[in-house]
């Protein structure tokens, strides 16, 4: 299969929570090594959006396609939704690690109990991990012993346990302070450079200029406006745009 084959395509895709329309018809395409940076006001769609991503939202309107599989169908297997999800992980704004397990034991728990791989295939691997985003020596800490920075890389850790296709990310930093906000997107920009296909939801700029292949700006539960880092930061087309990088870089 060709490099750059779409792992995302939507058409159109809306989702409601009663009578709030929070996603008004989102069309585009990501492709497989794509860094995508998701921004834009508070409230305008973008978890929303992540959250469809994997399924995690159901789908009122539109279609949505994830590694060839139509999610925004009704009648969407659960046998083939868990399948797709053991490819698409999802790292949270607040780490969701189990507090009882070990760092270890985290990583290890999904792949023995989806994949079901070996526990000595498992730890082996978790090990691995844990050094890529060097916390090797964390292994056998429980969560309360860490930081926030190093619980986000932990969950990112886990995450990469899984073999994924792509990675979603929700505002991955935002609950970090800000001295531990670099470590954890220097972990991101490796995996970035390494070729992971990522979506990142994110209030940090410079990741998404620096980082990122493309940009989506959400608005009002549209795409309002999209392209690759220089055209979006150096040269906004719509007004709203260019308002929401003004009061974020005033100068």
């Amino acid at each position: 299969m060709e490099d750059n084959y779409p792992i995302i395509v939507c058409d159109n895709l809306r989702k409601s929570y009663g009578s709030l329309e929070v996603l008004k018809g989102v069309t585009g395409r990501l492709s497989k090594g794509d860094v995508v940076s998701v921004i834009g006001p508070s409230g305008c769609g973008k978890s929303t959006f992540l959250r469809c991503l994997n399924r995690l939202e159901t789908i009122n309107g539109g279609r949505l396609e994830v590694l060839g599989v139509d999610i925004s169908s009704p009648t969407l297997n659960q046998k083939v939704l868990r399948q797709l999800r053991s490819k698409v992980s999802m790292v949270f704004q607040h780490f969701n690690l189990f507090p009882h397990l070990t760092v270890l034991e985290n990583l290890m728990l999904a792949p023995q109990k989806v994949l079901k791989s070996p526990q000595s295939q498992c730890r082996e691997q978790a090990l691995f991990y844990l050094e890529k985003v060097g916390l090797a020596e964390k292994a056998h800490f429980y969560p309360e012993q860490l930081s926030g920075g190093q619980k986000q890389r932990v969950a990112i850790a886990r995450s990469l346990c899984m073999k994924p296709e792509v990675i979603l990310f929700d505002e991955p930093t935002s609950a970090l302070d800000p001295e531990l906000v670099g470590e954890v997107l220097t972990v991101m920009r490796n995996l970035a450079q390494e070729g992971m296909t990522m979506v990142v939801v994110t209030h940090e700029m410079q990741f998404a200029r620096e980082v990122s292949n493309l940009v989506l700006f959400f608005n009002q539960g549209i795409i309002e406006e999209q392209g690759d880092p220089q055209q979006v930061f150096t040269n906004p087309q719509s007004d709203r745009l260019k308002a929401f990088l003004s009061r974020i870089n005033p100068n």
